[in-house]
């Protein structure tokens, strides 16, 4: 890899203060040191060449070193997004979730796909295509969920550290017998935690300070770990300090299943917590059922929550009610479920999260009488808008998988994961010429606000918009 430059980045920036308010900073640049880090940020620059002037003199820099990058008209500087739940070898498997129930999905198409990427040249072509498909949507970190596979899991660290996505790669941990199919699962709890440790191993080899990768223990969901291998898992934890994932009340199917396979606890989040896997470093995918109990039991270990809203529309899995989380005091990120979600795109799935808070708005009963007034503020109260989804994308995400001081918004002494974004520009004639396809769907006519682009863009964009990605200061994705 060759050595990085400083950067130097001029423009709009656009990233989330807190949930409810984006800041825009116009004419504004940002210097990035060579390891990646926002070091000054200048606001309000009347002209860039004196901004860049007063920038390298203040730094020492000279322009011979500094790779400059302007923002053009119509474009703006977003922090890049953070998928807090994707499976890997699912790509593959991409719009295809089944006509059944999540079980049925499993076993008809995903663990036969999963189990087929033992097969390494095979699981180059999937994983490398994964990587370079999230990158392209903005994804500079995602939290992978991989297979069974040493090897494979091994190939795919190996293939976020060269393309320089930001990720957490975790192989998947499935020994029960009862749930899982005899040709694709751990002979024993034992060997689930060898395997698991090979690949902390390796991970800990190409990485070692685990500044772009890191391992995530991945005891993929309680049905499908014995208590031993769970126990295991969460004392591995203990010895390294090292994150935690699984999945939780995604499907009414899988609580049954959890409770009549795990008696001695009172609910799903409790078996996690019984076998200590509930933990501040915990990711938990999906709590589309959780109770009053579950949540503040949640909350109280400090665990995170990844809303998967795409994934639990195509599953059928439910509406989870992100506004009661937040009032529960849990922090909340975005995850694609690639392939339970159609999509790799997180901006996809912050559309969907918009979409499903109104669903869950719809299903709030307004009394006749003196109640109605509160049900009808109530109903308007759970949806998320566009502001609160963009945060679910960058800092919400950031929060789960404990990178807040990091990435998610543009601050300095925080890494430069960012993407260029650009919007189109219609012309006062109002044409459609033929390159205005390699801007998407998100037409800009001059009079809209901030405010309206980004909802625009929220609603309207896709892959197109995404013309530039860096990860810690790295160039990763450039569409011409």
């Amino acid at each position: 890899m060759s050595p990085q430059r400083k950067l130097l980045l001029l423009g709009t920036f656009v990233h989330s203060r807190t949930q409810q308010h984006l800041e825009f900073l116009h004419n504004a640049a940002v210097a990035v040191d060579e390891q990646g880090k926002i070091v000054s940020i200048e606001r309000d620059v009347a002209d860039v060449s004196e901004a860049k002037e007063r920038l390298f003199k203040q730094l020492g820099w000279s322009e011979a070193e500094v790779d400059v990058t302007e923002a053009a008209e119509g474009q703006f500087f977003f922090p890049g997004f953070v998928d807090t739940h994707i499976h890997a070898p699912q790509y593959a498997n991409a719009g295809i979730f089944g006509k059944s129930s999540l079980l049925d999905w499993l076993e008809t198409y995903t663990f036969p796909l999963e189990a087929s990427l033992s097969d390494l040249p095979k699981a180059r072509r999937v994983y490398s295509r994964c990587v370079r498909r999230t990158l392209s949507h903005g994804t500079t970190t995602a939290t992978y969920y991989a297979t069974l596979d040493v090897a494979a899991t091994n190939l795919l660290a190996d293939l976020c550290l060269s393309l320089g996505q930001r990720a957490f790669v975790g192989r998947a941990c499935m020994d029960d017998p009862e749930i899982n199919p005899e040709y694709y699962r751990d002979a024993d709890a034992d060997e689930t935690l060898r395997a698991t440790r090979q690949t902390v191993d390796h991970v800990r080899g190409i990485d070692p300070g685990f500044d772009l990768v890191s391992p995530i223990l991945t005891p993929r969901f309680a049905p499908s770990c014995t208590r031993e291998a769970m126990a295991g898992l969460a004392q591995l934890h203990r010895e390294t300090g090292l994150p935690i994932q699984t999945h939780i009340s995604e499907n009414l199917g899988e609580m049954q299943l959890v409770r009549r396979m795990f008696p001695e606890a009172d609910s799903y989040a409790a078996v996690y917590d019984k076998y200590g896997l509930l933990t501040p470093k915990t990711v938990l995918a999906h709590a589309v059922h959780i109770s009053d109990a579950e949540a503040s039991l949640i909350a109280a270990k400090g665990s995170k929550i990844s809303h998967c809203p795409c994934s639990n529309t195509c599953l059928t899995s439910g509406p989870a009610r992100v506004r009661w989380m937040w009032d529960k005091g849990i922090d909340v990120g975005l995850g694609t479920d690639m392939s339970g979600g159609y999509s790799p795109s997180i901006l996809e799935a912050a559309r969907q999260a918009a979409l499903v808070s109104r669903h869950v708005a719809m299903g709030i009963h307004v009394p006749q009488g003196d109640d109605a007034a509160a049900a009808e503020r109530e109903k308007e109260r759970v949806k998320l808008t566009v502001e609160e989804v963009l945060y679910l994308a960058t800092r919400g995400g950031a929060r789960c998988v404990g990178l807040q001081d990091k990435i998610g918004g543009f601050e300095i002494g925080m890494e430069w994961d960012a993407q260029l974004v650009s919007l189109s520009q219609v012309s006062d004639d109002g044409g459609l010429e033929e390159q205005d396809d390699n801007d998407g769907f998100v037409d800009v006519f001059g009079w809209e606000s901030w405010d309206d682009r980004i909802a625009k863009w929220l609603y309207n964009g896709d892959d197109r918009n995404t013309k530039r990605v860096w990860v810690k200061g790295r160039l990763v994705h450039r569409r011409n």
